[in-house]
């Protein structure tokens, strides 16, 4: 059967699980692509078209580009996976390199993290929300996806292990787990505040007919944002950003293979990443040190 390149984007952007946020930013991303080549045939959309693609792209940063061939990349595997075409045109491609003479290059913090002087105002901000800070908890303990968060059923969580399973990308299964003052935060949220006619673990009331629904991500992060208004720290704060710091605390404390696993990670080099953030983290410490150890000499 022979599909289109509009038909398999329709199919993409429809799959279980994905936050409004994220189906947003795929069709900006595709759009251009689609205006193009939108009514071809996949069979007759190769390599070489392709990389000509991206090599237009032009008016874009290298970071806007590798996200533009990030999800090409992941549009023509799902491709593969249903049978669509046999393999993926632009597999094994290699990203753009930053261009020094426009001002682009390498950057040691491309992981946004969290630092503990922002989580610590970020707690005391969301504290009065107890479904936002049972959600929040939830992120930075777990460092699941805020998507396989919403997605979950309250039946999903094992109470008495602290855990449950999540579908991540390329529906691939995986354990999470979250710590005590998690546990004792979503079950204050479950107990008091959680709407039970639904089987959703996070849920909403529409204020003007009372219907009760899954918590959607675009009414958690307006939450979210609302809580972090007016206060600088936390200018720009996200979800993404606590499962980014989740990673970045047990850097160098579990093996990467550990981690990746629990990231849910497809490459290894994905979880490498947050060893960019290594050398950050290591000025802070040393800059706290200094305080606590006596100037040399005394």
């Amino acid at each position: 059967m022979s599909v289109n390149l509009a038909s398999l984007v329709t199919q993409f952007l429809e799959r279980h699980g994905l936050a409004n946020s994220t189906i947003r930013s795929y069709e900006s991303t595709l759009m251009p692509l689609l205006q193009l080549y939108g009514s071809w045939s996949l069979e007759i959309i190769d390599r070489e078209i392709l990389v000509e693609y991206l090599n237009n792209l032009n008016n874009v940063s290298y970071i806007t580009h590798h996200r533009h061939q990030a999800v090409i990349t992941a549009l023509f595997n799902f491709a593969v996976e249903y049978r669509y075409i046999k393999s993926n045109p632009i597999s094994h491609l290699k990203r753009r390199k930053p261009n020094p003479r426009i001002g682009e290059h390498n950057s040691d913090s491309v992981v946004r993290y969290l630092t503990q002087h922002q989580l610590s105002i970020l707690y005391q901000a969301i504290k009065k929300d107890a479904r936002l800070n049972a959600l929040v908890h939830l992120l930075h303990s777990s460092g699941a996806r805020i998507a396989e968060i919403l997605a979950l059923d309250l039946s999903d969580i094992d109470f008495t292990a602290r855990s449950f399973q999540v579908i991540g990308k390329g529906n691939k299964q995986r354990w999470c787990f979250y710590n005590e003052d998690t546990d004792f935060c979503l079950n204050n949220y479950i107990k008091y505040y959680r709407h039970p006619q639904i089987n959703a673990l996070f849920t909403a009331q529409k204020p003007n007919n009372q219907q009760v629904s899954r918590l959607s991500y675009a009414t958690a992060y307006s939450t979210l944002v609302n809580s972090a208004k007016n206060i600088p720290e936390l200018e720009g704060v996200g979800f993404h950003q606590l499962r980014h710091t989740f990673a970045s605390q047990r850097v160098g404390i579990m093996g990467v293979e550990e981690l990746r696993a629990l990231m849910g990670h497809e490459k290894i080099q994905t979880t490498l990443r947050y060893s960019k953030v290594t050398s950050l983290r290591a000025q802070e410490v040393a800059l706290h040190a200094f305080k606590k150890i006596p100037p040399f000499g005394q």
